[in-house]
């Protein structure tokens, strides 16, 4: 969800709620003899509210679930589990008078303010996330079809070379539904569902759909193709195969793109148009790494803010049920 003009009336709202709820707490603070209480009439209203905003940002994991459900439009949900959420947090500090009670209060408490600063932090990620998977991950491809696009770039990659070079004795891996040609990905398209970040958009199902036509395989002599064959066995392999594994070279662009420079000078004519197909091939992985790690961060820390959520509102009716029972 990108914090937007969109998001200037939710805002507006949440500022006079918090503006007016500001003033109303400290009148009441100051003409309370007791100072302010969390069992006194005020307090009670301030603890009614900052727990229904708790509810209402609660009830958006289940407005997903039942996406059949007519009750609201889908943004209009997130803008207010945004807002209203981060509304909860002081309307329950004025509950309470800034004091965090006993034990169970404390709990809730320091539950509500992590959840609360996670949200905001989330709600950051989505902002920030796309737009830098747009300048870095220019060939995007659907999550969960990155394992089988990295298998498709390895198989090309192998066909590359064996076209200058002659059989690597690799295992082969036939696959029928995509190919790679001129250094792009070209493989059937796949529609992404929904969710309330970036992927909401239609994804590319791997890269460009541009495919140029197949260079005249030309093989190199033997002498000729051992700094390739070297460094595509000792190097582009292992990375293709494994892109987690750190200490590698071709994961950095810069580093990649001295490597490729250097193999330039030492391959003959033919082989050009192959180390540029390899190239490429090394760009598009280090991409899909990128996406994995962007992935990871806009989704890893819900990990946190959804249980958290659960148990502050399962703890917080327990408070509410025994603070209004004894």
């Amino acid at each position: 969800m990108r914090m937007d003009r969109t998001q200037s009336g939710w805002a507006i709202v949440s500022l006079a709620i918090l503006v007016i709820s500001t003033v109303a707490y400290v009148i009441y603070a100051l003409e309370s003899p007791q100072g302010p209480r969390g069992d006194s009439m005020i307090g009670l209203v301030f603890g009614v509210i900052g727990f229904g905003f708790m509810i209402f940002a609660a009830l958006l994991g289940a407005r997903k679930r039942v996406p059949t459900w007519r009750i609201g439009r889908a943004q209009a949900w997130m803008r207010g589990h945004l807002w209203l959420g981060f509304l909860a947090l002081p309307m329950i500090l004025f509950h309470g008078g800034f004091h965090f009670g006993g034990t169970l209060t404390r709990v809730l408490m320091w539950f509500l303010i992590i959840t609360v600063f996670s949200g905001v932090f989330g709600a950051a990620l989505q902002h920030y996330i796309p737009r830098v998977m747009t300048s870095d991950v220019p060939l995007e491809t659907i999550y969960d079809e990155i394992g089988r696009v990295r298998a498709l770039l390895r198989e090309e990659a192998d066909r590359s070379m064996e076209s200058v070079c002659g059989n690597l004795g690799l295992a082969k891996h036939s696959n029928e539904d995509g190919q790679r040609a001129g250094g792009f990905t070209a493989f059937r398209a796949i529609a992404a569902s929904a969710v309330p970040l970036r992927t909401s958009a239609a994804v590319s199902a791997g890269a460009s759909a541009a495919v140029a036509a197949a260079p005249e395989i030309i093989l190199l002599s033997e002498e000729e193709s051992v700094p390739l064959r070297r460094f595509y066995l000792s190097e582009m392999r292992p990375f293709l195969e494994q892109p987690r594994q750190r200490g590698q070279h071709l994961a950095d662009a810069a580093k990649a793109g001295s490597a490729f420079a250097g193999l330039r000078t030492l391959l003959p004519a033919p082989a050009q148009s192959t180390l540029t197909d390899l190239e490429d091939i090394c760009d598009e992985a280090r991409q899909l790494r990128r996406q994995e790690r962007l992935h990871h961060w806009l989704h890893g820390w819900l990990l946190l803010h959804i249980p958290l959520s659960l148990a502050l509102i399962l703890l917080g009716a327990i408070h509410a049920f025994m603070a209004l029972r004894y």
